[in-house]
């Protein structure tokens, strides 16, 4: 019986966030403003009081997601006892924070930096991204490559679902094309930007430089990365593939596949909302999964 903590990215924001954490515990109320010290401005305000259009803007969703997962998983104490980790995109700096390879103000510092790092290269060129649902991953990839503008697969979240990722002309194009080759949908994504494609390059020279000078240590223990879904304990290799993941594809349906092969029987959600316990049931419906 192995079990598996799973964290999750930007898309699970709500308003709202963390506030029944900060009113229920001393730890967390103390976390949540060394948070807004580290950040220097009020995060707390916008989790809990935000707007939905303030919880979209990167620079304040990451940190946002990072701080519930994180701080949610402190505070479970004892209960928090995690045989293997794992997050999607954003999720794998707050796994990597809960499994004690970063500590909780360098995890945060290195999220603050990723955040605005995107933000910028978003503003570089307009981009975007779109699902496509109910295609095999060859045909997405095939068409992706045969289209000259940069489109190119993002998002491995579970079988037949796959994000993409690119210039505006090239996503349109390629979901002009993939919906000709039988999607069962080609849906345009409301996102800042190309997240998990070369367009974020600039982002990853930025963010590069951060990690690098920033103290890796030995977690807990494995976290599964993004980059190609294995198990990985070395910090060294963990900053490498961090680094890479900014302009590389999320292989989450791997990552599940890995963890269930090494021994994962349940997988729970820490952080806010329930799309990754969703995923892994789509992976394999047999397996256990809970929220936190």
């Amino acid at each position: 019986m192995k079990r598996a903590y799973v964290f999750p990215g930007q898309g699970a924001q709500f308003s709202g966030m963390g506030k029944e954490l900060y009113q229920n515990s001393s730890m967390a109320k103390d976390l949540f403003h060394q948070a807004n010290d580290i950040l220097g401005f009020s995060i707390t305000d916008l989790m809990f009081e935000g707007t939905d259009e303030d919880l979209r803007q990167t620079k304040v969703t990451q940190p946002s997601i990072f701080l519930h997962s994180v701080i949610l998983a402190k505070t479970l104490g004892e209960n928090f006892r995690p045989d293997m980790v794992a997050g999607h995109s954003l999720g794998e700096f707050s796994a990597l924070t809960a499994n004690g390879t970063l500590s909780f103000e360098d995890g945060l510092r290195l999220v603050l930096k990723r955040a605005t790092a995107m933000q910028k290269a978003c503003e570089i060129e307009t981009s975007t991204m779109a699902a496509i649902l109910g295609l095999e991953d060859k045909i997405v990839e095939d068409i992706c490559s045969s289209i000259d503008d940069i489109v190119v697969p993002a998002n491995y979240n579970c079988p037949l679902q796959l994000v993409i990722s690119g210039s505006m002309s090239g996503v349109q194009k390629a979901c002009e094309l993939l919906s000709a080759a039988g999607a069962k949908r080609a849906l345009m994504l409301s996102v800042g930007g190309a997240f998990h494609s070369p367009l974020m390059e600039p982002a990853r020279k930025e963010l590069e430089e951060a990690i690098y000078a920033t103290n890796f240590k030995n977690g807990s223990c494995a976290v599964y990365q993004n980059v190609n879904g294995k198990a990985v304990t070395d910090p060294e290799e963990i900053q490498k593939n961090l680094v890479a993941q900014l302009t590389a594809a999320v292989r989450w349906t791997q990552t599940v596949q890995n963890m269930l092969v090494d021994g994962a029987t349940s997988f729970t959600e820490v952080g806010p909302g329930k799309v990754l316990q969703g995923l892994v049931k789509k992976v394999n419906r047999e397996v256990e999964v809970f929220s936190a």
